[in-house]
Parts: C-alpha cells; structure tokens; sequence
C-alpha cells in the first residue's frame, strides 16, 4: 500500500517537545502553535483546569432524579468529547486535539524535518524491564523529503523522557518519586543523520544489535534498493561525547539491488539468526533472501520467493523456527513460506481480507498466533494451526472499528494479550485480548451506558496522531510505544498498559 505526503515541514532541524495533539479532547484554535525548533516544550502547564461542573450527592435529597439527570448529561457531554474514529465528526480547519496528561504515563513528541513513514526502535545495553523515569530511548526513522536529495535516514537518542502523569500520592510519597525519578530535567535530543537518496519506505533494526555490537539497519526504498547500514559508530557516538563518525560508517555494507527499480514494503530481519538474515519483498510479489556468508560477505539468493505478482506488503520471520515467514499482500493472502523449499513457492496460503493485507504481527511468546491489519480498517487475529487443515479458517477474533486502512499491527513484546494497531483514521488503538465479552463487570458497565455499545469491550485506548504510519513497542520498557505520523514522532505510554 503506497503511502504519500500529506504534510510537509519546510524546517530543516529537528525539535523534541512534550506532545499535547495526541490524545482524544478537540479544542478550537484560531492560530498554529509556534515551535521553537530544537526545543522541548511543556504544553501542559503547571495548572489543570476541568471544563466539567462538580456535583455533590446526598443521599437524602429530595430532588435525587435532578441530580441523576445532571451527572447523565455531565456523562454524555465528556463522552462526546472523546475521540472515536467511528464515532467523531473529523476536526474542523480551526480544532486541534489536545492530550489528557492524566491517562498518560508518558507523552512526547519529536518533530522532524520531513513526514517519516517507518520507525523501530533501536536496542540498547541499559537494560531490560526498565519502568522508573526520565526513561532513554534510541529510535531509527527515514525520510520522505519532496526532494530525492534531501532525504535521510534518521538515528535518535531521546533521553531524559519525564514522567507526564501526576500521581495522586500524599505529599511524602509524591517528594520521594520526584526524589527517585527526576524528573525535573529537561529533555535532551541527539540525532545523527546518514544520506540518502530515495523515501524510505520501511526501515528495521536488527534485534541481535546490542548483542553482537553491529547495528544492523535495513532500510528499502522507493528506488527498489535496499541498503543496510551499521550504525555502531553513531550509536557510540550518543554515549561518548566527542567521538567521531569515520565516512564509511554513512555508507551501507551491503546494498541488495535484486528488486531493480521495484519498490517495497517488506523488510524483515530474522530474531533467531544473529549473524543476519534479511527478506526484502517488493511490489511485483518478489521475495529475496540475504544473509551472511561463512566468510562475512553479504549473498542475496537469486531465486525469488513468489507466488503472484501482487505486492508484498508486509513480511515477518517466525519467532520460532529459523526456515519459516509469512508475508502479508495486496492479494488480501497471507502465506507462509519455507527458506528450504527448492520450488521458492509457499507452503500455505490463505485469504485474510477481500482487501489488501497491508501489515502482519507474529506474537513472540504465543508463536501459532499472528495478526494482520487491512485496507477495509478491520484487523484480525488468527490460530496458524488451523491453516491448511480443511476449510478456509476463520481468525479467532476479528475488529471492525477503525474507519481507515490499517497501517501498523504489532503484538506486545512482553505481553502477548495486547496488540497496537495504527491507522489512517489518525488513531492508534491499543486492546486486550484477553478480556471477555460476557464477563459481568464488562456487561454491567455497557448496559449501563448507551456510549460504551457499541465500542468493543477488548479496546482499551485511543491515542490520536495525525495520518499514523507505523508503531513500534519498545521490548526493554515495559508499555512504551514509538509512532510515527505526520506530526513527527511520538513517545508514548498510557495508564492502560
């Protein structure tokens, strides 16, 4: 699914500042927001200031069905003022959307020189399940300029990220997390940028990088080449102050031209080959294998993988076995392949969408189970143990919410009931699937309110940037999510997560 320009920012610097367009309040405006370039900002404030009245209850007064009758239509006006894609008229020229701190553990946003379609998060040695705060973290992201010169791959280093929410400690306990956290320090943004010469359609960082200390970035472009970089130097570069960038690091240490002029989506390295293997597929359904040889040189296999000419959109290595992928087309298949398999064609195949399947997400820790994303907004998840065994399989949940193309789909690292899902209805949606539809709790609180009906009970949080291309979890901070849109980058966790 081709992806172009909605906005384009004549900046050339990049800036960083906390982010308060992505969360569901609309406001009117009658003027843009200045932004200092190279600044973090604080749009919150020191003060929080709520539109909604304070009603007190008592028990005995006699005009109770007043009162319930005010705090309803209290209810129902905050509920219209959440953003839901399937619901909400799209803002007016003069409305932004504003975020609610109080449902974010953190939130900030990068502005960059120019709309970005692809981000991943780079891993880092400071640790896993890290949750106290200011938080630190390395991110790769690649241009679309309006100009094929001035495009970028782009590598950043966002660190002291503050906490956004405000907890409701006492006093005591509330001085003693400031103690710990920190958390009155300023933002820093560190970028180094590597020439480019075509938009960069899909960029991944290999997850064995902080392991075997090559930061192997693979990044396909528009031109149909796809370059892959080691980053080291830059990533040394962020930690040790004064280090210097040698030339060939800004060049790639392989570039795989087997597509020709065919451009891509499908870029995928494999979690359980740290030496580096690579697929790379493109819009004439061609699928190639590079990998590393035994002598450290660089082989593509000549032989493609394909079973049409329909666009592969979308590829992911198994989580498990070393030989298996699956990809995602415009054919609305999903098929699974074998890297052994002599005849190059797939060993299942199965139709997910009457649309195009443009994103795919294995879970990593439930390996039978993958998602996938579609032009028509729905998303499914299905059991890849009923594939090829009788009839065409149905998923084992199936979502029709979102009101646009589904452009990113990714399981939780570190919890595989919860899925992200990005969207061009300028939402990035998160769920759990472990929550039952018939549980009396769920039940209770629909039956009780009409605006919660239609909503399905497994949503729990809708985060709002403009014209969301891809969003990534970030594996050694539990609940952090990178996504980018047309706003730039955001960093993100909620209280849902």
């Amino acid at each position: 699914m081709k992806r172009g320009v909605e906005d384009e920012d004549a900046g050339r610097n990049l800036q960083a500042k906390h982010d308060a367009d992505a969360q569901p309040q609309p406001q009117n405006t009658d003027s843009s927001m200045a932004e200092d370039i190279g600044e973090f900002e604080d749009p919150y404030g020191d003060d929080f200031e709520s539109d909604g009245e304070i009603i007190e209850l008592d028990d005995n007064d006699d005009n109770g069905a007043d009162i319930d009758t005010a705090m309803a239509e209290e209810e129902t006006e905050a509920t219209e003022e959440i953003y839901l894609p399937h619901r909400s008229k799209p803002l007016g020229p003069d409305e932004v959307m504003e975020a609610d701190p109080s449902v974010y553990d953190m939130l900030h946003n990068i502005n960059l020189p120019w709309p970005c379609l692809t981000v991943d998060i780079i891993p880092d040695k400071l640790g896993d399940e890290r949750r106290t705060y200011p938080a630190t973290v390395y991110c790769a992201t690649a241009t679309q300029a309006s100009k094929a010169k001035d495009n970028e791959v782009i590598l950043l280093k966002a660190s002291s990220l503050a906490k956004t929410r405000e907890d409701d400690d006492d006093d005591e306990n509330q001085e003693e997390s400031d103690d710990d956290n920190d958390d009155d320090s300023d933002p820093i943004l560190d970028s180094e940028v590597i020439p480019s010469r075509a938009t960069s359609n899909r960029l991944r960082v290999s997850p064995h990088a902080s392991e075997t200390g090559e930061y192997l970035t693979a990044v396909m472009s528009e031109s149909g080449e796809v370059n892959i970089y080691d980053v080291a130097a830059q990533m040394r570069a962020f930690d040790t102050p004064g280090s210097v960038i040698p030339k060939q690091a800004k060049r790639p240490v392989h570039t795989v031209r087997n597509h020709g002029n065919v451009e891509g989506y499908g870029v995928d390295w494999s979690p359980l080959v740290a030496t580096g293997a690579l697929l790379s597929g493109d819009c004439s359904g061609r699928i190639y294998h590079t990998f590393r040889s035994p002598n450290g040189s660089w082989t593509t296999d000549k032989t493609p993988f394909e079973a049409s000419s329909a666009s592969i959109e979308d590829i992911q290595w198994s989580p498990q076995e070393a030989t298996v992928f699956a990809t995602a087309g415009t054919d609305g298949m999903i098929r699974i392949w074998d890297t052994r398999s002599k005849k190059h064609a797939p060993a299942l195949s199965v139709t997910a969408s009457k649309t195009d399947v443009n994103v795919l997400s294995w879970c990593p820790k439930i390996t039978h189970l993958m998602a996938s994303g579609h032009d028509d907004g729905t998303w499914g998840v299905w059991d890849l143990r009923q594939f090829g065994s009788g009839p065409t399989p149905a998923p084992v949940a199936h979502y029709d919410f979102h009101q646009a193309p589904v452009t990113s789909i990714a399981f939780n690292p570190l919890d595989e009931s919860v899925v992200a899902v990005g969207s061009e209805d300028n939402t990035v949606t998160l769920w759990d699937l472990s929550v039952e539809a018939d549980d009396e709790e769920i039940s209770q609180q629909r039956a009780a309110s009409k605006s919660l009906q239609d909503i399905p009970p497994q949503l729990l949080f809708v985060h709002w940037q403009p014209q969301v291309k891809e969003v990534r979890w970030h594996k050694q901070i539990p609940g952090v999510l990178v996504s980018t849109g047309t706003d730039g980058l955001n960093i993100w966790k909620t209280i849902s997560v």
